[in-house]
């Protein structure tokens, strides 16, 4: 479903894998290791050579816009560009908002008073939006509390079993990965290798 051949980037040494459709992998490894490296480059938003595959097509073959859309990538700290929460939601269903622990009105709050975690589970639901077919997480769960966590991981694994979606979602937690992860990537030293999951 996504294959990933050889792909390189300045920083970023060849590294090959492969997703499947409906399949969570957790990727972890040391920091500065990559991963965030890795992320990028799957996403087109850095320079980067090598193979991607969606679907059966080759990345050149699609539009950039329409690839970020299809294989979208969360980073660690989001960026907002208008003042409240509801500009940057022209198509979310109030639904996923509800889902994600948000009050009605939330399309009315200002986005500087925000909570890290709020922008985190926000930015989620942006991207979800898009009806992705690949899921790139940087640290997704970071900034919350317990309950959000749990929140948030039946969110993506409910998304990605009912859309037949595929996820690479960074984690340091262990725990996290036994819970969630159907597999388990660890990136060190150029190297990327298969761990035990649970």
């Amino acid at each position: 479903m996504f294959e990933v051949i050889d792909l390189k980037g300045p920083q970023l040494p060849a590294i090959s894998f492969r997703l499947g459709a409906g399949e969570l992998v957790c990727l972890s490894g040391p920091s500065g290791a990559g991963k965030t490296l890795l992320l990028r480059a799957l996403a087109d938003l850095d320079a980067n050579s090598g193979r991607v595959v969606l679907d059966g097509v080759p990345r050149p073959q699609i539009t950039a816009p329409l690839w970020r859309r299809q294989v979208a990538y969360l980073p660690a700290e989001s960026r907002w560009w208008a003042a409240t929460v509801g500009e940057h939601f022209p198509d979310v269903q109030q639904s996923l908002l509800t889902e994600l622990g948000f009050a009605p009105d939330v399309g009315s709050w200002q986005v500087e008073r925000l909570s890290s975690g709020e922008r985190q589970r926000l930015a989620l639901a942006r991207m979800l939006a898009n009806q992705p077919r690949v899921l790139l997480l940087d640290e997704p769960t970071a900034n919350l509390d317990p309950e959000n966590i749990g929140i948030v991981e039946r969110l993506v694994t409910e998304y990605i079993r009912v859309q037949q979606a595929a996820c690479l979602w960074v984690t340091h937690a262990p725990e996290q990965i036994a819970r969630i992860a159907d597999r388990a990537l660890y990136l060190d030293a150029g190297r990327i290798s298969e761990r035990k999951a649970a």
